[in-house]
């Protein structure tokens, strides 16, 4: 299914018992899955920070080596990692209350991968609010990458360029993803929108300070800068691959749905075991998840089928693929949605 697809989107049925949310999270709570997971956030918070203290402990202990290109590797992963720890924290998967997961989502976010957690939790949130909006999803907003056609229309010089093949563009483009996280934090800071924006300043200057001196304290400059660009780069790739198979290419909302139909309409699951769910963060249920946001990822697994069943049952599309097809679905689209831009191109230079 593709976002240029016109899908037939079937009516609210009229219930006794509410609307078909309602009904649906009724079922859910019965099932007792809203419940917190506190072993498993205990577990995994603990993975994590072993194998961010085995990174950097590696690293110290190889010292100037070129292969320390596989330390990059390593903490790549355990960068994003870090990154989807933080969005659930973000959801209050972990805590029950606000505080202490403010507090770990900084941590985690700010002084753990130098992204700022504040300005991330806004922006995600208006994400769940309105998925695929071409007007009010700060992650569909015609920046680099565009989402919608008329979007492809008027670019010029490099913009154009990558509108005309941002789908072959796709991957190499989302390893400017660390940098461009880092980049649109300090921004939020110059705005002074930000809550608590000296605690996220300092942290984010704590991490940029402590990273940088033991590149320099460790490695040559040549090493440095190389093992730099590779460890950004992965993360990004990492971490964009992570949220492309999600949204992209599933039909974009006019604004008449209802709650259940914007979020189950715009959303795609991924098939796959428990190395997917580990992988991709719990992402890969990302209907149940933007359903149930405060659901604690290890339970998404379980509701999956409560939710797919209850979709058919009420005739609703639910769209589930394999990995590799989502990326196929992302990327057709991706080139669908340039075509504007290559006729333009294709009129305006005769080729």
């Amino acid at each position: 299914m593709t976002t240029l697809a016109v899908a037939t989107v079937p009516k609210p049925r009229t219930k006794t018992g509410g609307s078909d949310f309602a009904v649906l999270a009724r079922r859910i709570n019965a099932s007792g899955l809203l419940e917190r997971q506190t072993g498993h956030y205990v577990v995994r918070m603990a993975v994590v920070a072993l194998m961010l203290a085995g990174g950097w402990t590696a690293f110290f202990l190889i010292g100037s080596s070129w292969w320390q290109l596989l330390t990059a590797a390593f903490l790549a992963v355990t960068f994003t990692q870090i990154g989807l720890l933080a969005h659930d924290l973000a959801h209050r998967q972990v805590f029950r209350t606000k505080r202490p997961g403010e507090i770990a989502g900084r941590i985690a976010g700010n002084l753990g991968i130098g992204m700022s957690y504040g300005w991330w939790m806004d922006k995600h949130t208006r994400h769940h609010n309105n998925p695929n909006h071409d007007d009010l999803d700060p992650d569909v907003a015609p920046e680099v990458l565009i989402w919608a056609t008329e979007s492809a229309v008027g670019r010029r010089g490099l913009k154009s360029f990558i509108a005309r093949h941002q789908a072959a563009l796709f991957f190499p483009l989302i390893t400017l993803l660390a940098a461009d996280l880092k980049i649109s934090s300090i921004k939020a800071l110059r705005n002074g929108t930000m809550k608590r924006p000296r605690v996220e300043a300092t942290l984010l200057i704590m991490h940029a300070v402590g990273y940088l001196a033991a590149l320099l304290f460790v490695l040559s400059p040549v090493q440095a800068v190389v093992f730099l660009l590779v460890h950004q780069a992965l993360f990004g790739l990492y971490l964009g691959m992570t949220f492309a198979p999600n949204h992209k290419g599933m039909p974009h909302p006019t604004g008449d749905e209802d709650f259940l139909r914007k979020q189950v309409l715009t959303s795609r699951n991924v098939r796959g075991g428990r190395f997917t769910d580990a992988a991709l963060g719990g992402l890969n249920y990302q209907i149940e998840h933007h359903l149930f946001p405060g659901m604690p990822a290890p339970n998404l697994r379980k509701a999956q089928p409560i939710v797919q069943a209850y979709c058919a049952e009420i005739g609703v599309p639910y769209e589930q693929t394999s990995l590799v097809t989502s990326y196929r679905q992302a990327l057709q689209y991706l080139h669908e949605v340039g075509a504007p831009a290559r006729a333009e191109h294709a009129a305006r230079t005769g080729r």
